[in-house]
C-alpha cells in the first residue's frame, strides 16, 4: 500500500535534474545571471528550494561553473559552461 501514497519518481526527473537541465539549457551560450524568485516557477521549485540546490551543484555539476556572484535582497548566481 504505500507504493500508492508515494508519488513515483520513476517518470519525473529530481528537482536536482530539473535545474541543471535547466541551467545547462540557459546557460549553453554563455554566462547567466539569476536570482532564485525569478526562474523559480520555470523550474517549478521554489527559490529556497532553488538556493539549496544550487549551493549543491557548485561541487557537484561538473559542466557547470556556479558562482554565487552578489547579495542584494537575493542572491545572484553566475552560471557558465565549464
Amino acid at each position: 500500500m504505500s507504493a500508492t501514497t508515494q508519488p513515483s519518481t520513476d517518470d519525473a526527473p529530481s528537482k536536482e535534474a530539473r535545474l541543471t537541465e535547466y541551467l545547462r539549457e540557459k546557460a549553453a551560450d554563455g554566462e547567466m545571471y539569476f536570482k532564485s524568485k525569478f526562474i523559480a516557477d520555470e523550474v517549478g521549485l521554489s527559490p529556497k528550494e532553488i538556493g539549496a540546490l544550487m549551493v549543491k551543484l557548485t561541487d557537484a555539476a561538473e559542466d557547470l561553473e556556479i558562482e554565487k556572484w552578489s547579495y542584494t535582497s537575493a542572491t545572484t548566481w553566475r552560471v557558465e559552461p565549464a
